[in-house]
């Protein structure tokens, strides 16, 4: 038996991150969810992936 549990990825996630929000960031991220149907956390990456463009190199 293999010691690795969870469903094989390609993209592992192994960085883990407690966030406190008001209550419009709260219902923006609740109201997402229910739209795109998908959890937080994806929301959550599709906005930081989104905040890419802005970084100025």
């Amino acid at each position: 038996m293999s010691p690795r549990t969870g469903r094989p990825t390609d993209n592992p996630k192994g960085v883990s991150m407690h966030v406190r929000l008001d209550k419009e960031c709260e219902e923006i991220l609740k109201e997402y969810c229910e739209q795109e149907k998908v959890s937080k956390m994806e929301a959550t990456r599709r906005g930081i992936k989104k905040l890419k463009s802005d970084i100025k190199k």
